[in-house]
């Protein structure tokens, strides 16, 4: 009751099945604004090769005390990267596992950054709601050869499904292989779990930046989670021989040969913006 006074508590989704942020949380942690913009490149993509975002199509996370988090990818973490790869010239597609839409947290969104909701509305959000599957494209070489990125966002749900998910893997060991590029920020690396089981394992001897877990430890305090977290992106990463380089969750940006990843939202245009000239300088 305590925490419900002071804004500590979050509220029931509109499904009634999960919590949404606390009022505390969402008033310091989720901007009205983002930090976007417009980067004009020396060059622009003229080729027909894509960026494929990678998505959860699971929205529920459940906690340790049993109570589940209203989740998804986060909007910000989503398309403010790719905002400038399309001002680049470069084209996307949005994959799920399965083909169903994408589960966004829809409460994170920017209520009054207009250049950012012009986007999401006009260009994000019908991919989000109509995506290919990525079993469809992991066994179909045609399909796979389209793109010369790929994009797993974060928000917790990136920690849903995709860490399981063996087209998945099959994904990152394909990037590997191909010396393609691969993006990703906040909780995306969790994704890059599905490669666990590949000897050696992909990203092993990596250096990026990621949501560290210590934020995330603390997140039940303020309400921002419902409860403790059953497992730790950072964690694991590490034990598979991953090193973490951030301590906060700030702008940083890591780029270890063609990974290229962020710490939080923060890192949005800062990664952004350096995954479009990395692009450009191998393939304009």
């Amino acid at each position: 009751m305590i925490k419900k006074c002071l804004g500590l508590e979050g509220d029931l989704d509109d499904a009634g099945i999960g919590y949404e942020p606390s009022p505390f949380a969402k008033r310091i942690g989720i901007v009205k604004k983002t930090d976007y913009k417009v980067v004009e490149f020396d060059k622009q993509y003229k080729g027909d090769k894509k960026i494929l975002m990678i998505c959860t199509e699971e929205r529920y996370m459940l906690m340790a005390n049993g109570k589940k988090f209203s989740s998804g990818n986060h909007p910000v973490e989503s398309c403010h990267p790719i905002m400038h790869l399309v001002n680049a010239g470069f084209d996307y597609d949005v994959a799920t596992p399965t083909g169903k839409p994408v589960c966004l947290e829809m409460w994170a969104l920017p209520q009054k950054d207009e250049v950012f909701l012009d986007f999401f509305n006009k260009t994000a959000k019908p991919k989000f709601d109509a995506p290919f599957s990525l079993a469809d494209i992991v066994t179909d070489e045609k399909k796979l050869s389209q793109y010369l990125c790929f994009f797993p966002p974060g928000g917790h749900g990136a920690m849903l499904g995709l860490p399981e998910d063996e087209n998945l893997g099959k994904l990152l060991g394909y990037a590997k292989e191909k010396d393609l590029f691969i993006m990703s920020l906040c909780h995306g690396p969790a994704a890059f779990l599905a490669a666990a089981k590949q000897e050696p394992f992909p990203f092993d001897g990596y250096k990026i930046a990621c949501y560290p877990d210590s934020v995330d430890k603390q997140a039940p305090m303020i309400g921002y989670v419902p409860g403790e977290l059953t497992w730790y992106c950072g964690e694991k990463l590490i034990a598979l021989g991953v090193t973490i380089v951030n301590k906060a969750a700030d702008a940083t940006v890591v780029e270890d040969r063609k990974l290229i990843t962020g710490a939080s939202p923060k890192a949005c245009q800062g990664l952004g913006v350096l995954v479009a000239k990395k692009l450009l300088e191998s393939y304009a």
